[in-house]
């Protein structure tokens, strides 16, 4: 029988989504760093339910895992394509957006590569110990993990309202989308609710197959429109050093209704997508009248499912109105919400917290009380604004942190300016 690991590092990442994996490259060659980073699932995955054709990130192929921290690493994009053997058919595409499951391939590939992950390894527990000073982080399997510094990247789970909470039957979140879309498609009616871009693009998947398998089709949101991204480029300046410290400053009310303001900012549908949307609205309506209707100001406030049947009520917020849509299928593009993960417990005595009871996250991206032992990836919308879940922000958030790491060492040069405009007065 193998013996379990018991082994001791200068830090221990705990899930492995994009920002940590950034993490894990980035420290990889760094012989003053010696780090570990745990992952539950068997392999790198990065929302595989919306590996729609044509599907694509809507960040540029620089934001990619190490690029804009260090341009010559071996883990860039662009080495994982010469890699392949698809640089050239990439530079003909002439198109700086890499497909969705191009990018999941891509974080695959930089994983397989490092010494440092580990996966199949589901951390249970994590605990501290006052007199070594190192945090001990426990998996299922029975290994053992210990290190003065922890970064937390487990990310967001899907998100179900809580009116679908427990409510039966196949009702899916579009996490989990492609795996069943044929069986969805099937269903006499089907009813999509939501309005960021994973809802849009669900939307034209399911509007270009209508009159091939006979469904009707509801499109669903609470928003009052169906908003775009806003990506101009004095908008991008938000995604900025300079425009977390001027976020920082702000009281923490001003900060938590931003956060709900600013959603438009990294949750909105892509321009073209939008148009797209239109246009095969019309194409399809040449024939006749397409059995699908858009509805928006309209909250999801109760749920029930009985004979296979959905009853879905909803409150138009501007009319002040409340009606029901009945629907065979259910898709919930409801996002994603950071849930705090059991195993801290623990150690919930040494993680600061707003009046909110959120975790209170430094400039430094730590979130415990010495301010330099646990650090958080992504989960600080609330702290650090747009920049929190920015694809293009990771490598400058992973530059901060091994700077931490390393007591003020900056083996990737931190940019503290960025932008022309000046947010603070």
């Amino acid at each position: 029988m193998t013996a379990l690991p018991e082994t001791t590092h200068d830090v221990v990442g705990i899930g492995l989504g994009p920002f940590n994996l950034g993490l894990a490259c980035l420290t990889e060659p760094l012989a003053e760093l010696n780090g570990v980073f745990l992952e539950a699932k068997p392999d790198f995955e990065w929302h595989a339910g919306m590996f729609l054709d044509g599907a694509h990130l809507q960040t540029p192929f620089l934001s990619d895992l190490v690029t804009l921290a260090d341009p010559t690493s071996p883990y860039s994009f662009l080495n994982y394509l010469k890699d392949q053997g698809r640089l050239y058919s990439f530079y003909i595409r002439e198109n700086f957006y890499p497909l969705r499951a191009e990018y999941d391939a891509y974080c695959r590939w930089a994983a397989h590569r490092l010494t440092s992950v580990r996966f199949n390894a589901e951390v249970t527990e994590v605990t501290y110990d006052d007199g070594s000073g190192l945090y001990t982080v426990r998996t299922a399997a029975g290994a053992v993990y210990r290190a003065p510094r922890l970064v937390l990247g487990t990310g967001t789970p899907p998100y179900v309202p809580e009116p679908c909470r427990g409510l039966g039957g196949d009702l899916l979140h579009n996490s989990r989308y492609r795996q069943h879309r044929e069986e969805l498609r099937r269903k006499r009616s089907i009813t999509l609710v939501g309005s960021g871009q994973s809802a849009a693009e669900i939307y034209y998947d399911l509007l270009g197959e209508i009159d091939v398998h006979g469904y009707r089709l509801n499109w669903v949101t609470r928003s009052p429109r169906f908003f775009p991204l806003e990506y101009t480029k004095l908008t991008l300046e938000m995604t900025s050093p300079e425009y977390i410290d001027y976020y920082r400053e702000l009281p923490e009310d001003t900060r938590y209704r931003l956060t709900a303001e600013q959603k438009g900012l990294f949750k909105g549908i892509d321009g073209d997508l939008i148009n797209a949307i239109f246009d095969l609205l019309y194409q399809k309506n040449l024939a006749a009248p397409v059995p699908t209707r858009l509805l928006t100001n309209s909250a999801l406030t109760t749920a029930s499912y009985a004979n296979g049947t959905y009853t879905l009520g909803f409150h138009q917020q501007e009319q002040d109105k409340h009606f029901e849509l009945a629907s065979d299928g259910l898709v919930l593009a409801t996002g994603y919400r950071y849930t705090e993960p059991d195993f801290l417990a623990p150690i919930a005595g040494r993680l600061l917290r707003d009046s909110r009871g959120n975790f209170d996250v430094a400039r430094n991206y730590a979130i415990d009380t010495t301010g330099r032992g646990v650090f958080l990836q992504n989960a600080g919308v609330h702290t650090h604004s747009v920049t929190s879940p920015d694809l293009g922000m990771g490598a400058y958030r992973n530059s901060c942190i091994i700077r931490e790491l390393l007591g003020g060492a900056e083996p990737y040069p931190v940019e503290k300016t960025i932008a022309f405009q000046e947010f603070a007065v």
